[in-house]
């Protein structure tokens, strides 16, 4: 099957939209003038009704007329940006020093748009109401998506539906898996204190870089050693810190890092053999270490039947060859939150074009994205929000 006319008609317009929102980007929480700019294109486009649950955050309405069993679906997209610069050099790179958009953000965005710009001009197409849900801080933990939750912006919907564009992917290859699909996002972040002195007098001081330095190397014994091979995970220090000068063995060292993990039983384990490296490993140098945990996302767990629902959807529309099953995947998506009380279904959308320079890795200062790519995403929206809300059964009454 082709791409309906009406959605190839949208295409370059979602590309400007698409543009401007990546000259002008924001972090996550300070999406103030990207959401100003997303409500006034989408008062322009007709929407039912426009809500600002949460400072920067975002939730257009549009109700369908079809006749038959009414549910509501709600799909969402992030709108923040990364603090870091862009180095491409394009017509409408980041005007915003150090900030930008490496991470499709401003492509989700964009789509989102389109595809209420399809439902306000098709409203005979469909039995409900299309939820449309412009998520601030998705970069950020806390994040957004559990604000946005919480103030009610997913209350009364039956199933939700979410999107990553991904360089990871050729351009318009649709990735995912059933069940579990991302990674739980944790941190932590260690102080290890001991006693500082002058350099030439290590004997007269507890060294804690030293001791930060054997921790680093031995967290990396967590996965290889405490986690069964066939269990996917990762421990990343990515920060550490400590001194002030060449010559002045510190009194304290710090280390941020990261970690990736899939189900709660490895989750615990990761925490508990990290406090326990963390503070046998400073005594053995005569320092002490303090772990502070912090929990972030949990994984996205993609509902059985409407992966299945979507994997025909998209085999229909665009034919199995653009469909890769794959494995987990180590990224975080605070988009888990949304799915607490409703199936939901997470697709990663390739965007990977060498011959365009669409290569390089999300966050990446030169990341760009082949634009090719979002008018396939546009199309599977608008074809899944159509499925979903088709008016021949009702996600309340046990259905999917």
């Amino acid at each position: 099957m082709t791409m309906e006319p009406e959605v190839r008609a949208l295409e370059e317009t979602v590309v400007e939209w698409r543009r401007h929102m990546h000259r002008y980007p924001e972090v996550s929480f300070e999406e103030v003038e990207t959401t100003a700019w997303l409500e006034a294109r989408l008062r322009e486009r007709g929407v039912d009704a426009i809500e600002r649950p949460t400072e920067t955050g975002l939730v257009a309405r549009v109700f369908g007329t079809k006749a038959g069993k009414p549910a509501v679906v709600a799909v969402r997209a992030d709108i923040d940006a990364l603090p870091m610069p862009e180095e491409n050099d394009l017509p409408y790179r980041s005007e915003r020093a150090g900030v930008m958009h490496a991470c499709g953000h401003d492509g989700h965005a964009a789509m989102l748009l389109g595809l209420a710009s399809l439902l306000v001009a098709n409203r005979e197409s469909f039995c409900g109401e299309a939820r449309l849900i412009f998520q601030h801080a998705e970069e950020l933990p806390p994040g957004g998506a559990v604000e946005l939750v919480r103030a009610g912006a997913l209350e009364g919907a039956d199933a939700a539906l979410g999107l990553h564009l991904s360089s990871n992917f050729d351009t318009g290859v649709f990735a995912f898996k059933s069940g579990v699909f991302t990674s739980n996002v944790d941190r932590f972040s260690v102080t290890v204190t001991g006693r500082g002195g002058h350099c030439a007098f290590p004997e007269q001081c507890a060294d804690p870089l030293l001791a930060a330095s054997e921790i680093v190397t031995a967290l990396q014994s967590i996965v290889s050693r405490r986690i069964p091979a066939a269990e996917p995970a990762v421990v990343s220090v990515c920060e550490f810190h400590a001194g002030t000068a060449y010559n002045i063995i510190p009194s304290e060292a710090r280390l941020n890092a990261s970690v990736r993990s899939f189900g709660e039983e490895t989750r615990r384990l990761i925490e508990a053999e990290a406090r326990q490296i963390c503070e046998h490993v400073a005594a053995a140098h005569g320092c002490a270490a303090r772990l502070d945990w912090h929990e972030g996302y949990p994984s996205v767990v993609n509902d059985e039947r409407l992966t299945a629902r979507a994997e025909r959807t998209i085999a229909t529309r665009f034919g199995a060859e653009r469909i890769r099953h794959i494995g987990v995947i180590m990224p975080g998506e605070d988009f888990s939150y949304m799915l607490d009380g409703r199936p939901g279904f997470f697709v990663e959308l390739g965007t990977r074009n060498a011959a365009l320079h669409c290569d390089q890795p999300h966050h990446n200062p030169r990341y760009r994205m082949d634009e090719g790519a979002l008018v396939s995403g546009l199309q599977y929206q608008f074809d899944m929000v159509r499925e979903l809300l088709d008016g021949t059964r009702s996600f309340r009454e046990g259905e999917a």
